[in-house]
């Protein structure tokens, strides 16, 4: 996932840095199937360690259609993430047509148990490669 375009959002003193692209090799054009995978950087720059408890996905196609996808953590995980430090994953993401976008929110939780949310930033998922 090199020299792919690098979407970046601070929100809350949490700095989250998504690279999508899109996998040919899963994909099949013919049938208005399009794969992409995302790697997701979540940087924890406060002063206080926080747990991700959940997500809320906003999900546009090329033609429009929105789809909204919640659920708890990200990957099976619900992650802890220290003052100072990162966690990272991939996932994944079909659609129908060769672009549409992502966004979203996390919703994260300190340890004295007050719950906040993290914007995702909008990000662009296209069949085409820029550099």
């Amino acid at each position: 996932m090199e020299n792919l375009i690098e979407y970046t959002q601070n929100s809350y003193d949490f700095k989250i840095t998504v690279k999508p692209a899109y996998l040919p090799e899963k994909s099949s054009p013919e049938d208005n199937n399009y794969f992409f995978i995302y790697k997701i950087k979540i940087k924890n720059e406060s002063a206080k360690p926080a747990k991700l408890i959940s997500r809320h996905w906003i999900i546009t196609d090329g033609r429009g259609r929105v789809e909204q996808v919640e659920g708890p953590g990200v990957v099976g995980e619900q992650p802890v993430i220290g003052a100072g430090e990162e966690f990272e994953y991939v996932s994944a993401c079909p659609l129908s047509t060769p672009t549409g976008n992502m966004r979203g929110t996390y919703t994260m939780q300190a340890l004295d148990g007050i719950k906040f949310k993290i914007t995702i930033p909008v990000f662009f998922l296209r069949t085409e490669v820029y550099h």
